[in-house]
C-alpha cells in the first residue's frame, strides 16, 4: 500500500498492511528541521515526509484565523495590530459596529526565528458580557463566496500536492466549545451553563450553527478528513456529566454534518481524557488524538484500546516532550516498538506521538521513534 492508501484504509476501519506511522508536524519542528523562519504545514511537511520516509497527515491551516477576523464587512470594521512589547508578541484585533466595538487582545513569548504558527495566549477576551455577544450576534458577517471558494481550492492544491504520501486533514474553523473559548473566557463558559443557561444555550448555539456552516464548506472539498479542536473541555476541567450535557449535543451536532457527507474527522484532545471516553463514542468522530500518557494527559493506551475496541480509530501516545528529545536512539526505538505492538492490536490505530514534534527534538531521535515503530507495525 501507499501512504495515501494504508492511512484511508485505517480511516475506513479496515485493517492496512501495517498500521500508519505518522508524527504529527507543524511550524516548530519544521523551522527547527529546516533552518528557516516561515514555513509551510503543507509544503514543509510535504518535504519532510519525503526525507524521513513516514505517512503523511498534513494539518494545515486553511484559514489561520475565522473569516470574520481576516477583513472588515459592512457595519463589521476589522483592524489588526502586531508589535513586540518587551520580550512577547502582541496582537490586537480590534472589530467597530454600528452600536459599539469589540477587542481581542493575545500575547506570545517573542521568537525571532518563529513568527508563523505562534500559540498566542489570550490577554482580553473580545465577548466579555451578554451586552458583547449581542453586539457581536447582531452584527457578525455571513461568509462571502470568496471564504468557500478558498477553502475549495485549498482542497485541490492539498490533495495534488500530498499524492500518495498520505492524506490531506487540515483544521477547520474548530470545535464549538474550543471556538467559543477563543473569544469567551473558559471560565465564564463553565459557571454559565451552571447559572445562567439561556445565556449559554444561546451563545452555544449561534456558534454550533456557524461551525455548522463551515463543515458544510469542508465536506464538500477534496481534503481527506478534517481536523476538529477539542483540547480546551477537556477532562481536567470537567467530567464526563457536564460534558455531556453541556458540551457533547453542541459539537455533535456540527460534526453531523461531516458524518451525513462521510467525510472523517480527527478530533484533538491531547491531555486529560480518560473520564470523557463515555461521551468520546457519543460525539461520531473517526479518530481521537493524541491518547497522551502522563504528566501531560492521563491516558493509558492499552486501556484506551481496551475501552473503545473497534468504535473508534485512536492515535498517538509516544512522548515528545521529554522522551523523545532526551533519549538515546536505541531506548527511543525500542520504547516505539513496544508502543505499536501495544496500539496495533485489533488495528484502529495510527503511530504518533502525543503532540507535535517540538523545536530541539534530535533528527536521529525521530529516525529512531519511525524506525522502532516501523519494526513492529506488520500486521
Amino acid at each position: 500500500m501507499t501512504s495515501r492508501e494504508r492511512l484511508l484504509c485505517v480511516l475506513r476501519g479496515e485493517t492496512p498492511d501495517r498500521i500508519p506511522v505518522s508524527p504529527f508536524v507543524q511550524e516548530e519542528y519544521l523551522s527547527y528541521y529546516f533552518n528557516k523562519k516561515d514555513t509551510s504545514r503543507l509544503y514543509d511537511a510535504v518535504e519532510l515526509a519525503k526525507e524521513l520516509d513516514f505517512d503523511l497527515i498534513t494539518r494545515q491551516y486553511v484559514n489561520p484565523t475565522p473569516y470574520f477576523v481576516q477583513r472588515s464587512f459592512e457595519n463589521w470594521e476589522v483592524s489588526e495590530t502586531k508589535e513586540k512589547v518587551g520580550s512577547n508578541y502582541v496582537r490586537t484585533t480590534t472589530i467597530k459596529t454600528p452600536e459599539g466595538e469589540l477587542k481581542q487582545v493575545e500575547a506570545a513569548e517573542y521568537n525571532e526565528k518563529i513568527l508563523s504558527g505562534i500559540h498566542f495566549s489570550t490577554v482580553e477576551y473580545m465577548i466579555k458580557s451578554e451586552e458583547d455577544f449581542n453586539l457581536f450576534k447582531k452584527y457578525c458577517p455571513k461568509r462571502e463566496q470568496q471564504d468557500i471558494d478558498h477553502i475549495l481550492e485549498q482542497g485541490r492544491i492539498s490533495k495534488e500536492t500530498v499524492g500518495d504520501l498520505g492524506i490531506t486533514c487540515p483544521w477547520a474553523i474548530g470545535g464549538v466549545y474550543n471556538l467559543v473559548a477563543t473569544y469567551m473566557d473558559v471560565q465564564d463558559m463553565l459557571c454559565d451553563a451552571l447559572t445562567d443557561e439561556d445565556y449559554y444555550c444561546d451563545y452555544m448555539n449561534f456558534f454550533t450553527d456557524m461551525v455548522a456552516e463551515d463543515y458544510k464548506i469542508f465536506a464538500k472539498s477534496e481534503f481527506d478528513a478534517v481536523g476538529i479542536q477539542g483540547n480546551i473541555a477537556n477532562g481536567a476541567i470537567m467530567g464526563n456529566d457536564y460534558f455531556e450535557e453541556f458540551v457533547l449535543p453542541y459539537e455533535r451536532r456540527a460534526i453531523q454534518v461531516l458524518i451525513d457527507a462521510g467525510k472523517p474527522t480527527i478530533y484533538h484532545n491531547c491531555g486529560n481524557a480518560t473520564q470523557l471516553y463515555p461521551s468520546y463514542t457519543e460525539l461520531g468522530i473517526t479518530v481521537w488524538e493524541t491518547v497522551s500518557p502522563k504528566p501531560q494527559g492521563d491516558n493509558v493506551l492499552a486501556e484506551a484500546k481496551a475501552y473503545f475496541g473497534d468504535n473508534l480509530i485512536l492515535s498517538g501516545n509516544f512522548d515528545q516532550v521529554h522522551f523523545l528529545k532526551e533519549g538515546t536512539p536505541d531506548e527511543i526505538e525500542q520504547a516505539a516498538y513496544e508502543q505499536m505492538m501495544v496500539g496495533k492490536q485489533g488495528a484502529h490505530y495510527i503511530f504518533a506521538c502525543s503532540d507535535y514534534l517540538e523545536i530541539g527534538t534530535p533528527v536521529e531521535n525521530v529516525k529512531a521513534m519511525l524506525k522502532g515503530a516501523k519494526r513492529g507495525a506488520g500486521m
